[in-house]
């Protein structure tokens, strides 16, 4: 039997003791960050089946994170804990991703049943992924499984960054990503060293799909990268 992983970002020591001993109890596998860039790094290289995220962090706050995460992953569900129970701070937390939303203080009994219910149902609309590899990209076609870009009769074979940055872009066409979000989903770290290296392969893509002009990877400066085909 699967063992669901579950993030839990939460900064009160004691309460994030009581949740972790909790949910492992019941079978979960569990693993604790206090702050959001630390939870960031973990969430893009481990993709954990759940998060429980409190909303109030340091330096940043769990909003933003959930902003982030949704800027390229439509799918995990995100679970928010707060003492704030305005009715706006509800809706912020729905309007930034989350998919469920309780607020402090609460029963462990309550957070497991309704991790179950976000672990048994998918609460967010989102595309299916191309099943067979194949995306059609204007006149290209692109294999992410062999790694190859297709324009007429020439056949490109790309690395596995190019591979993985082009797939990032194609399920994601028209859709602004951020530089953050491309920096953890492909590299793992949002470096000044990673940052410059993205702008060089955004750069190598560009020359691979230069022979149609229909193709454009915009630079939105100081916001990041989007793919307009048409």
């Amino acid at each position: 039997m699967k063992t669901n992983k579950i993030l839990l970002v939460e900064d009160e020591p004691s309460l994030a003791l009581i949740i972790k001993d909790s949910l492992e109890a019941e079978g979960f596998t569990v693993d604790h960050f206090t702050e959001v860039n630390s939870a960031l790094k973990y969430f893009y290289g481990q993709e954990p089946d759940l998060i429980v995220l409190d909303v109030m962090l340091p330096k940043s706050n769990g909003f933003e994170m959930a902003k982030t995460i949704r800027n390229t992953d439509q799918q995990t569900p995100i679970l928010f804990l707060t003492a704030k129970s305005k009715a706006k701070d509800v809706v912020e937390g729905f309007r930034s991703g989350g998919n469920d939303y309780l607020k402090k203080p609460f029963s462990i009994e309550e957070l497991v049943v309704r991790i179950q219910v976000l672990l048994n149902d998918k609460r967010l609309l989102i595309e299916e992924e191309n099943e067979d590899h194949i995306y059609q990209i204007g006149q290209y076609a692109f294999d992410s499984n062999q790694q190859v870009l297709l324009f007429e009769n020439t056949v490109t074979q790309l690395t596995g960054r190019e591979s993985a940055l082009l797939q990032l872009f194609c399920n994601h066409q028209n859709t602004l990503l951020t530089k953050k979000s491309i920096l953890l989903k492909i590299w793992g770290d949002d470096s000044f060293f990673n940052s410059r290296s993205m702008d060089v392969f955004i750069s190598k893509l560009r020359k691979h799909l230069k022979k149609d002009p229909a193709i454009k990877i915009l630079n939105i400066r100081g916001a990041g990268y989007k793919l307009v085909v048409g």
